[in-house]
């Protein structure tokens, strides 16, 4: 369901949302019916930085009301923000779904005039991703599911599976996203590399490594290209915000949220950021480490779950290609690839591009998150500073090394390799 684009906004606080749901018969069906509604439990959730996020409960039904606000919620409203990304996010959740319904939440409800989607309560013990990997839980599906969601949903919206003409289509739908856009663009390839009064990191400890990125003229010209990349290459529909607070797990089941940002970009932003966010959790564990437990196990889980995740999702894109290699997918017309051996060749040239590509994305996602406006939990939840600062230090001096030197790197060995040695001083 999705009502007129005009006017008639206003935030929502608990009263309200319950006569909004009371007018909303969708909603009212979720939660048992009317005679439910004078038995609801109503629980304001959103710890993110954008919207209100309320749960809903009724002894016979439950799902999540979240409401786009007109700003930036821990800014502002000095900082607005268009009220649009609750439209695109309702998108990206429904073509999403659609193409891999096991790992995202349904949609029931959107109403675009009041930015308000109600969609499926993720009940406990569902939590954060990010939580659980500062807490030590081990998933040992994630790495499966999370393959599995990044192979369907960006092979199934590029051009190895559609025609130009709707792929042009759809990229032209999601071309109105440009506000989100454009705050990625500030935040993860501009501000990081020049003095922001956004900008922060763990001060003094980390005052000179702030600096050397900024000063950094190879880093500088590496990260122009990923921007460039970013702006131009509209490959498939991305999550565009996939870290590891955007994943609510259990030890068997995973749940992609929050895709706001969504839109025509390149793969490999969804699957840097995804792997990239993986990459802090394991610097951060040193961090996290008591005399009782010196996380050095839960490491290794880690190092396996990146190692798995790059090595599963290569498997599930590349059979995906090869069951549809004779479909309408306009990239690698099957008249033209029409034998193995150059069908190998173009698909293995393909998956290098796109290794190099996540290793650069991630090793960007991982600079922001140590010098630029918003910071992971993982590493602010590390309370002696000048600890939390060595685990940092080694995590930005690895992803400077991704981000520069991302071409020579042939498989996702040489990368954990890399990141074992970089966790040793």
């Amino acid at each position: 369901m999705e009502s007129g684009d005009n006017g008639g906004f206003h935030p929502l606080d608990e009263k309200s949302l319950v006569e909004y749901i009371k007018s909303t018969p969708v909603l009212v069906s979720r939660l048992g019916g009317q005679a439910e509604l004078d038995h609801l439990t109503i629980k304001e959730v959103g710890d993110g930085n954008l919207n209100f996020v309320y749960i809903v409960t009724s002894p016979k039904g439950s799902f999540v009301a979240k409401q786009a606000l007109p700003y930036i919620r821990c800014v502002g409203d000095s900082w607005p923000m268009t009220r649009d990304r609750a439209h695109f996010e309702a998108l990206t959740l429904k073509e999403h779904g659609r193409l891999c319904p096991e790992h995202v939440p349904e949609v029931y409800h959107f109403d675009r005039s009041m930015s308000m989607i109600g969609m499926r309560y993720l009940e406990p013990p569902h939590i954060i991703l990010r939580k659980g990997l500062i807490a030590g839980i081990e998933y040992p599906l994630l790495a499966q599911h999370m393959s599995d969601y990044m192979a369907k949903t960006l092979f199934f919206t590029s051009l190895l599976y559609n025609s130009t003409a709707d792929h042009k289509k759809a990229v032209a739908e999601f071309c109105g996203n440009v506000e989100m856009c454009r705050l990625t663009e500030q935040v993860v390839f501009s501000d990081p590399y020049r003095i922001s009064n956004i900008n922060r990191w763990t001060s003094p400890y980390l005052d000179q490594d702030a600096k050397s990125v900024r000063e950094d003229d190879e880093l500088k010209v590496q990260i122009a290209e990923l921007k460039s990349m970013f702006c131009e290459r509209a490959q498939a529909l991305i999550h565009g915000d996939l870290h590891t607070g955007s994943v609510m797990v259990t030890t068997d089941s995973t749940q992609v949220i929050d895709p706001e940002f969504g839109f025509y970009a390149p793969m490999g932003f969804d699957i840097g950021a995804f792997l990239g966010n993986l990459i802090l959790a394991y610097f951060s564990q040193e961090g996290h480490a008591t005399e009782t437990n010196d996380r050095k196990d839960y490491k290794d889980w880690i190092i396996n779950t990146i190692e798995e995740t790059w090595s599963l999702f290569e498997k599930k894109f590349l059979s995906l290609w090869d069951l549809h290699k004779n479909g309408i997918g306009e990239a690698y017309l099957p008249d033209i690839y029409n034998n193995p051996e150059v069908l190998l060749m173009a698909q293995k040239k393909y998956m290098n591009n796109l290794f190099h590509d996540s290793l650069g994305f991630g090793a960007a996602k991982m600079i922001r998150r140590i010098v630029g406006i918003a910071h992971v939990e993982d590493f602010e939840s590390i309370n002696d500073e000048s600890r939390r600062a060595i685990c940092e230090r080694r995590a930005l001096n690895l992803a400077k090394l991704l981000l520069k030197e991302r071409q020579k790197f042939d498989t996702i060995g040489q990368v954990i390799t890399a990141i074992k040695e970089g966790s040793v001083e």
